[in-house]
Formats: C-alpha cells, sequence, structure tokens
C-alpha cells in the first residue's frame, strides 16, 4: 500500500465533506496527530477505524484504499441540536449586526462545549446549532456536552435535544459551495422533539429513549418520560426531561 496516495485520498475526501482534521479525530476518539500522519503519508489507519473512517467519508473500505468506489451510507451517532426561544422577538427588536454578534457569541460557546467531549458541529442555521457525536460511549458525550453547554451559555432561553440513531453524512449543494450536512430520520427526530423539549421541559434540555437506552451511571437526573407524538413521522417518541 503506498502511504502517501491513501494519505492524499484521506485529506480529498476529508476537504471534500467539508470536515477538519479535529473533526475526523473526535469523531472516531482518537488524536489529530494521528490524523495528520495518515494525511501526510507516515502511517496508515489501524484496521479497527477502517469501517468508522470510510462511513465519515462517504466510501466504502475498498474505495478508501483504492479498490472501489462504491459508497456507504449511514452510521450510529447521538444527534446534538438546539434552537432559542425569544429569537424572533430578539430579532425584530435589535440592528442585524447586533443579532449577529450575540447568536456568535452563543455559538461560540456552544460549539466550545461540543468540541469539549468530542463532537462534531455541523452547522448554524438562524438561532439553532447541529452536531453530532459518534465512535464510543456517543450518547453519553453528547450529555456530558449539553450539561456543559447548560453550565457556560449564561441564558436559560437556550434549548438542547439529543437522539441517536443513523445518520448520513455527506456534501450538500452545488460543487463549489457545498457544505458537510447531516441528514436522516434521527436528524429530523431530533429537531421535531426540540420544539416539545422548547416548550415542556423547565431545564430547557431533553433526551429521547434512545439516548437513554445508550446511558449508563451518571449523576444526573432524569423525569419520567413522556410520549411525544411527531405527526410528520406518525409515531410516539418517549422523551426525558433532563433536570
Amino acid at each position: 500500500m503506498n502511504l502517501v496516495v491513501l494519505g492524499q485520498r484521506i485529506k480529498g475526501l476529508r476537504e471534500r465533506r467539508g470536515l477538519k482534521q479535529r473533526d475526523i479525530a473526535s469523531a472516531l476518539q482518537i488524536s489529530p496527530q494521528a490524523v495528520s500522519k495518515w494525511e501526510r503519508g507516515e502511517n496508515a489507519p489501524d484496521i479497527a477505524v477502517l469501517l468508522d473512517l470510510s462511513k465519515l467519508l462517504g466510501v466504502s473500505v475498498d474505495a478508501l484504499l483504492g479498490r472501489s468506489e462504491n459508497s456507504n451510507d449511514t452510521f450510529e451517532a447521538t444527534v446534538f441540536c438546539t434552537g432559542l426561544n425569544g429569537f424572533a422577538e430578539r430579532s425584530a427588536s435589535m440592528p442585524p449586526r447586533d443579532v449577529a454578534r450575540w447568536a456568535n457569541g452563543l455559538f461560540h460557546l456552544v460549539t466550545e462545549s461540543v468540541a469539549r467531549f468530542d463532537g462534531v458541529p455541523v452547522k448554524y442555521v438562524g438561532d439553532g446549532f447541529l452536531g453530532f457525536f459518534s465512535g464510543p460511549n456517543h450518547a453519553r458525550r453528547a450529555l456530558e456536552a449539553a450539561l456543559d453547554t447548560r453550565t457556560h451559555v449564561p441564558t436559560p432561553d437556550l434549548v438542547i435535544t439529543l437522539h441517536s440513531g443513523d445518520i448520513y453524512l455527506g456534501s450538500i449543494g452545488h460543487p463549489e459551495y457545498a457544505r458537510a450536512d447531516i441528514i436522516g430520520d434521527a436528524v429530523n427526530t431530533a429537531f421535531l422533539v426540540l420544539h416539545w423539549v422548547s416548550a415542556n421541559a423547565k431545564s430547557r434540555l431533553g433526551i429521547t429513549e434512545m439516548v437513554k437506552e445508550k446511558l449508563e451511571g451518571g449523576d444526573f437526573k432524569l423525569s419520567k418520560p413522556t410520549g411525544v407524538r411527531i405527526q410528520l413521522m406518525n409515531r410516539t417518541v418517549s422523551v426525558y426531561e433532563v433536570k
């Protein structure tokens, strides 16, 4: 295997998806230095991470190794999404520049918390942030990041929802302007549940049963589950408020 060619392939696929070396490292729970060495051709990915790496880069293991062009589709992760109560009212009462400065301050703090627990930031839309956690203990790390965010973000209006499931990571948009994005039922569910958490959870932090099932122990307290009917998906999801 030509390590230089493999490294160039990994770098090209990573950049095509708009991901940083740090994002790959966080998702695989390895060091950024390891990813850097791959891309410089100094080392090759361990066989234990090849499958997960190929899924992040949107190709099969064979394609990653230069043998074919078949693509993988999805991988398991915990989706981390946020909203902000009262954002529309604030936007209407403030100059646009001030709204942007204020929102960027919040997004900075949220992103720092997500990165602190090896999550991958994906995008910012209006008052919303979207990211994901994959690899070992992804649900636990997502919840720790959410609790850390609640500690550091100076507003009770920030709403956070976590949901675990399969996601698709890919580049969305015109090739010259495309950015990495995650899509799928898990992402849709997280955002739809976010509306219920915003209106009903005093702590403004909610997790679905799919997240709870993956947690082991912990010093957090959960409410009794509430069945939230998601009309667009024609199903009910059990949601827990994190107190």
